[in-house]
């Protein structure tokens, strides 16, 4: 069985939250749930598979520990890897920039040579724009803790639900 490593960004402890759910519901294949802050670029490389989770503030920017961590990570190869990546954002408060941070992570991963998996219909939020979509689809699960808390839990588990057979 595949190992995963999930790691997060949380400034408030949602992205955390999401995380541990995540963590929960994939039971042994988790070898390690870490904050993006105290990792290092081998702590990636040197996983069997990774989910990557982070949050938008503001106008769409990366959540603080991804953005210090960007320079590590746009030296990584993660060629041949399965990555699963999610995001939170707040529809409410920013409705025209939704979990891009969730988007411009994607990239990223995506030019390390990852192959991504775990994209989710965006059909089931209410936002103006969002930089997380590719066609009617997110690059990654999206959570909405702020305005939607309460499909968190189904969210989490339909998802993993969705990813968990790239992992076996």
């Amino acid at each position: 069985m595949t190992k995963i490593r999930i790691f997060y960004g949380s400034s408030t402890g949602n992205t955390a939250i999401v995380a541990k759910m995540i963590q929960a519901e994939l039971g042994d294949l988790v070898e390690r749930v870490q904050n993006i802050a105290a990792a290092k670029a081998d702590d990636l490389t040197d996983a069997e598979a990774l989910i990557l989770g982070v949050s938008t503030w503001e106008y769409g920017q990366l959540q603080g520990d991804w953005k210090r961590f960007l320079p590590q990570l746009e030296t990584i190869d993660l060629t041949g890897k399965t990555v699963a990546l999610f995001g939170l954002g707040n529809a409410g408060g920013f409705s025209g920039e939704f979990a891009t941070g969730l988007g411009t992570l994607h990239e990223i991963i995506r030019e390390r040579g990852a192959k991504i998996v775990g994209s989710w219909p965006a059909d089931d939020y209410c936002f103006e724009r969002s930089g997380a979509l590719e066609g009617d689809s997110f690059v990654g699960l999206v959570i909405d803790q702020d305005s939607e808390s309460h499909k968190t839990e189904s969210r989490v588990k339909q998802w993993v639900a969705q990813i968990r057979p790239h992992f076996s």
